[in-house]
């Protein structure tokens, strides 16, 4: 009879139970909705163990990568250890060891963190000062053995975590880390399907983070970035981007302003107009949508339109409320 564990308590899952009716059954308080793997509003996740395949029909691939299923779908066979979405976790602490203007308003924060980080390149992650004020920043690095994180952040006008880290964090600072969410983030197993990134401000970290780990593992196929502002100071890495695209035959960069001066170079106009104007048809391409939340809705629903499917299509809106960015 397998073993449930969640939230440091244990239950027995019959063999004909299902881990939801099992966690009812022991009048645990969890989220769910249809009941038939319809809603996904039981999706929960097990760090210990690969769920079975029925329990993850209908899931992104970068949710399958974490071992999050359908709780009401899944009949396990072996103890599995269970943590809730949004659950919070435990804080890690980490020293700032670098930062860098990017551009007028944007800091690259670098932290080196102590213990064990599991992380995927694009996820974001919450950070917090001594007070304990939160935000989310995506990460912009591989992971390495000098245990790095990479963030970019802008500076928001009244925008307490940011102002604090571009005018009061120096390197040697302690910044506590909280463990690595989101699904935006790369997987492999088709080398060859098509990527189109778009981003805007500091989307381009997440994005860079995609663009380098597709690289790493070998991606063959098309790569299309299109990162976005209105002004050229509000865009960043514009000749590292073009120097990438010079020695990687598959990447193409697109950097792109809406505001009315545009030099030579740049493509004029918004980002996901410009990327949707210039790949109108997007069968079968994997979609990356990164930055202000009005940009990543209207993209998502254009590239929807233009053929790509809603499974191949991640995004990262980074919405004030949660992100500073």
């Amino acid at each position: 009879m397998p073993k449930l564990t969640l939230n440091n308590k244990s239950y027995h899952c019959e063999s004909d139970e299902t881990v939801l009716d099992a966690l009812l059954a022991n009048n645990v308080d969890i989220a769910y909705g249809c009941k038939q793997g319809g809603c996904q509003s039981c999706l929960i996740r097990s760090p210990n163990q690969t769920p079975p395949d029925e329990a993850q029909n209908g899931l992104k691939q970068t949710q399958k990568a974490q071992n999050y299923f359908l709780a009401c779908m899944c009949k396990p066979v072996e103890d599995m250890a269970l943590e809730e979405i949004g659950a919070e976790g435990s804080f890690i602490d980490s020293t700032v060891v670098s930062l860098k203007a990017l551009n007028p308003d944007t800091l690259e924060l670098i932290v080196e963190y102590k213990g064990e980080l599991t992380f995927r390149p694009g996820q974001f992650i919450n950070l917090k000062r001594e007070d304990g004020l939160l935000r989310s920043y995506s990460i912009a690095n591989l992971p390495s053995t000098e245990k790095r994180l990479e963030f970019h952040i802008r500076k928001l006008p009244n925008g307490g975590f940011s102002e604090w880290v571009h005018d009061h964090l120096s390197i040697g600072d302690t910044v506590s880390l909280q463990e690595p969410t989101g699904n935006c983030f790369y997987i492999s197993g088709e080398p060859e399907q098509p990527l189109l990134l778009i981003g805007t401000g500091t989307g381009l970290a997440p994005l860079a983070g995609i663009l380098h780990d597709a690289l790493e593992q070998g991606h063959t196929g098309p790569i299309h970035l299109f990162h976005g502002s209105r002004n050229n100071e509000g865009l960043y890495w514009v000749d590292e981007m073009e120097a990438l695209a010079g020695k990687k035959e598959n990447f193409n960069y697109s950097p792109c302003l809406s505001g009315p001066d545009v030099p030579q170079g740049y493509t004029a106009g918004r980002a996901h107009l410009e990327a949707l104007k210039a790949l109108p048809k997007l069968n079968g391409w994997r979609v990356f949508l990164c930055g202000h939340p009005e940009m990543v809705k209207d993209a998502q629903k254009k590239a929807y339109l233009a053929g790509a499917s809603l499974k191949d299509i991640y995004t990262d809106a980074f919405t004030v409320s949660t992100a500073e960015s």
